[in-house]
């Protein structure tokens, strides 16, 4: 059944990833799958949504930067306080062989989560970042042992330097990846999408809009095109699907309905 009503979770520690990026682990679980999400509220404030960064039947682990209103108010949170969770919402990774994972901004965050659940699968993951200072779980990553980890730091602080799509394409000349993943900008996303195309493969792509409900009722979060609300229809959605929206890489749209250029 879906929730329409937030359930309370109180905030067991909060981990600082990097310079933006805080771990809030929650006294709750809501039985996520990788590729999903969950809507956040803080009383008073206001309710958003966030990818969940890992979910293990007892605790659930949410990677947020602080770079708007909301989630600087996340930020301000202490152990202790409380936020009411609705969800998981969405559709999940669907799992291959051979994988190719491609993580910008915080996306690292819940491609980890999905790495650690594909136990039977080999997984070359790609994490990027504007320098060392914004690395987002690399720690995490290099300890599992199907993956073979990848780093491309736009100043060359870490791994190679440059933007991370050009250690995919590398990874794609090398040949055997079955599916490509990916989680973060959507200039970057939409890069990898047209790698995989070329390279005769598949994509999942995790597609952000203006999610509010969370269950396809309010419409808000519909794409140009195909139409579909990415709450349900995604946010991960395969090569096939992202390729007949219209917006994707180009323009999403704010809570007004404008297109806001990517």
């Amino acid at each position: 059944m879906l929730d329409t009503i937030p359930r309370m979770a109180r905030v067991k520690a909060i981990l600082q990833e990097n310079e933006i990026v805080k771990t809030f682990v929650l006294d709750i679980t809501v039985g996520a799958e990788p590729g999903q999400f969950v809507n956040v509220w803080i009383p008073r404030v206001d309710e958003k949504p966030f990818s969940v960064a890992y979910d293990d039947g007892h605790e659930l682990h949410l990677a947020i930067a602080a770079v708007g209103d909301f989630s600087r108010k996340m930020h301000d949170l202490k152990v202790g306080d409380k936020v009411g969770i609705r969800g998981p919402f969405g559709s999940k990774f669907k799992v291959a062989k051979r994988m190719a994972f491609l993580g910008g901004g915080y996306g690292a965050a819940p491609l980890y989560f999905f790495a650690k659940s594909a136990k039977d699968s080999q997984i070359d993951f790609i994490v990027g970042a504007r320098s060392k200072n914004y690395l987002l779980y690399t720690d995490r990553i290099s300890k599992l042992e199907n993956v073979t980890l990848h780093i491309a730091t736009d100043d060359g602080s870490v791994g190679s330097k440059g933007y991370n799509t050009e250690v995919l394409k590398t990874v794609l000349a090398s040949g055997g990846i079955d599916c490509v993943y990916t989680v973060g900008p959507e200039i970057m996303m939409y890069k990898a999408a047209m790698m995989a195309k070329e390279a005769g493969i598949d994509a999942q792509i995790s597609m952000e809009r203006y999610m509010k409900c969370g269950f396809g009722v309010c419409g808000n979060c519909c794409v140009d095109g195909s139409g579909v609300p990415t709450c349900v229809a995604g946010p991960v959605m395969d090569l096939a699907e992202v390729l007949k929206i219209e917006d994707f890489g180009k323009y999403h749209r704010n809570n007004l309905g404008k297109k806001i250029n990517f």
